[in-house]
C-alpha cells in the first residue's frame, strides 16, 4: 500500500523487480482518504481477505503508523535515516531491519 498514485508507482518500482512478490498494490486512486486515516489498510484488508487479528503492517512512517493504529493492527516500525526522531510508541514492534520480522512472525 502506498500513498503515490499508480503512475508514479509503476515508475518507481518498474526496475525493481519486486512486484512478483506482491499479490496486489493499493495505491492512492483506491481509496477516498490517505493515511492517517484508516481506510487504506482497511481498503487493503477487504482486498486480501483478512482479518485485522491475523495481520501485521510493516511501516516506516508516523502517517502510516497512525492509519494501522486507527485500522485496529497491529504494526511494527522499520527504522530508517527519514524515521529517526518521530514518536512511535503506539507501535506495537520497533525494529531496525526487516530480518526482525521473522522473529515477530514466528515467535
Amino acid at each position: 500500500m502506498t500513498t503515490a498514485k499508480r503512475a508514479d508507482f509503476e515508475l518507481i518500482h518498474e526496475k525493481r523487480h519486486i512486484r512478483q512478490f506482491m499479490d496486489f498494490v493499493l495505491v492512492r486512486e483506491d481509496y477516498e482518504h490517505a493515511k492517517p486515516h484508516p481506510e487504506p489498510y482497511l481498503t487493503g484488508l477487504k482486498r486480501f481477505g483478512a482479518t485485522k487479528e491475523e495481520t501485521l503492517v510493516v511501516e516506516d512512517s508516523l502517517r502510516g503508523l497512525k492509519s494501522a493504529v486507527a485500522a485496529g493492527i497491529v504494526c511494527a516500525i522499520v527504522r530508517n535515516d527519514f524515521t529517526h526522531s518521530p514518536d512511535f510508541s503506539e507501535a506495537t514492534y520497533r525494529i531496525e531491519a526487516l530480518i526482525e520480522l521473522r522473529d515477530i512472525v514466528v515467535g
